[in-house]
């Protein structure tokens, strides 16, 4: 069945899948074909029970196919599937993240977490007059033009990190320092901080595996770009409503100015969210200069799944409980690993993990790419025989949903001892 699917689909889609990381280049071997999924399981097309550690890459915190979610979009769908009129569950959804991240005084609902971030950085230019926006090698923020230079994620595996189509005019108007270097960061906004629109960044690092900011390393961006009269820009498209109920934000010494979402707020389906000052996401159309649209922006389903997903996170406050479940199984892996023999650093956070093999857990990007990769395709693939689903790259990070209990981590870890016999 496999074989027969990845023919068709080779025939008729780029590569065979709609995005890359699917296609298992890092990794090698043959890529999935999705059945259905339910809970903490993945089941395949060619008859395989995968215990999934992906969980579609972050928005899957309450497990696949969560009844409360599902109900919620099959009875919004009744009542039509797109209007392109404002509905009172998007209003709702905005009260719910307003009220949720105090930062956010004012919101703006959008299709996926790249849109949210093209957006965030348009504003920034629109509101500052300045053209040049600061990234982090390594970190992904979407794949507009301007944001693939010496990304994470997927195209971290690509020539030189970046993208062919990128016109080096785009290119030059964004600058890239070493995560976690506040010296490098520091000369580049003395460098152009006359033209520097924003600092865009991950807080917690989770697309080129999980990389961890030192301490007031984020604080010291803030007061980087309050000297220089720029924004400061968190992407919280995964760590939003991950580690806490609201963002990362909401518990670091360093406030941004803009934060975009995604994921976890659609809870599976599409969407994506900026927001911000209210004097600064008031500088969005039709009120402002700064034009942004979207005809399914706010989409009904999408609406209704994420406000189901919210809710019940809400409700059952899950993250002690996530948090403590990833460090007990975190910890055993790095048991098991050195009873093997196995050199393998595994940072965590909430219920954010990776696997490193490597003798620390890396800083930045450079120590990432100086993991030893033939281990994680060993470890990915022994895993994958066993019953366990990883995220198919290196450069990805692993998750935990509250279907992820105590007998299913048992199972996980079972999988990870015999990958290493």
């Amino acid at each position: 069945m496999s074989e027969s699917l990845k023919v068709r689909s080779r025939a008729v889609i780029p590569g065979g899948v709609n995005s890359p990381v699917r296609a298992f280049k890092s990794v090698g071997g043959e890529p999935l074909f999705a059945e259905r999924a339910e809970g903490a399981y993945l089941y395949t097309r060619d008859g395989r029970k995968l215990l999934d550690f992906c969980l579609s890459f972050g928005p899957m915190i309450l497990g696949h196919a969560d009844p409360d979610v599902v109900a919620a979009v099959q009875d919004a769908a009744t009542r039509g599937t797109s209007y392109a009129v404002t509905t009172e569950a998007e209003i709702e959804m905005a009260e719910l993240l307003t009220g949720a991240i105090p930062v956010m005084e004012k919101v703006r609902l959008v299709n996926s977490g790249t849109e949210a971030v093209m957006t965030a950085l348009r504003l920034a230019r629109g509101v500052t007059g300045r053209r040049k926006i600061l990234k982090f090698s390594g970190c992904y923020h979407g794949h507009t033009d301007g944001m693939l230079v010496q990304a994470g994620s997927g195209v971290a595996g690509i020539a030189s990190a970046s993208s062919a189509g990128v016109t080096a005019e785009c290119a030059a108007d964004t600058l890239v320092a070493p995560f976690n270097d506040f010296n490098a960061a520091e000369a580049m906004v003395l460098e152009h901080g006359e033209d520097l629109a924003a600092i865009v960044v991950e807080p917690i690092a989770a697309n080129m595996g999980l990389v961890l900011p030192t301490p007031k390393y984020l604080l010291h961006l803030r007061e980087l770009t309050q000297r220089a009269g720029a924004l400061l820009i968190f992407d919280e498209v995964i760590t939003g409503f991950r580690l806490n109920f609201g963002a990362f934000a909401n518990v670091c010494c360093a406030k941004p100015d803009l934060i975009t979402l995604g994921k976890i707020i659609g809870g599976g389906l599409p969407i994506g969210a900026v927001g911000g000052r209210a004097d600064l996401m008031d500088q969005l159309a039709p009120d402002g200069p700064v034009y942004q649209a979207g005809t399914l922006s706010g989409n009904p389903l999408c609406v209704a799944a994420g406000l189901a997903t919210l809710r019940k996170l809400k409700a059952l406050d899950p993250y002690a409980t996530l948090a403590a479940r990833c460090a007990r199984f975190t910890d055993a892996l790095k048991e098991i690993a050195r009873e093997k023999g196995v050199e393998v650093s595994i940072p965590r956070d909430g219920s954010l993990f990776s696997c490193f093999f490597r003798s620390s857990e890396p800083r930045n990007f450079e120590e990432v790419m100086d993991s030893d990769s033939a281990a994680f395709v060993k470890m990915f693939h022994g895993l994958l025989e066993r019953g366990v689903y990883l995220p198919p790259s290196a450069f990805e990070t692993g998750f935990l949903s509250i279907s992820h209990d105590d007998p299913v981590l048992d199972q996980a870890l079972d999988a990870w001892r015999g990958a290493w016999s």
